[in-house]
């Protein structure tokens, strides 16, 4: 328990014992929330000190290997499966959208014709 918890709670005490009534109910409220706060410090500082950590292996030296590897693939593509789709995805939406913009100067170069 802290300091100030301490000192309310002893004051609330003796204004309860020698009946100061006006201030009771205002220092209680005081010692509780200080209390309820005091609480849940403890139990935070308790559940990260003491909370399991996973250990996990180390694979920075198998993916410099991998990716310092002169096997003529680009670094880009090195990743796998994964890289390989994120890069033709990349490329399709890029054509694509290139097409479209092309298509909407073109649309809007040429004005309705009316009547």
């Amino acid at each position: 328990m802290s300091l100030v918890a301490l000192i309310i709670r002893m004051n609330c005490f003796l204004n309860v014992v020698f009946g100061d009534g006006r201030m009771q109910y205002k220092e209680q409220r005081m010692a509780n929330t200080l209390g309820n706060l005091d609480a849940l410090r403890q139990i935070s500082q308790r559940t990260i000190s003491t909370a399991s950590r996973r250990q996990f292996e180390n694979k920075v030296r198998e993916k410099q290997k991998l990716f310092q590897e002169d096997d003529g693939i680009p670094v880009h593509l090195k990743g796998g499966v994964a890289d390989a789709l994120l890069y033709r995805a990349t490329m399709i939406l890029t054509v694509g959208g290139t097409i479209y913009a092309i298509y909407q100067l073109a649309l809007a170069s040429f004005p309705k014709k009316q009547g």
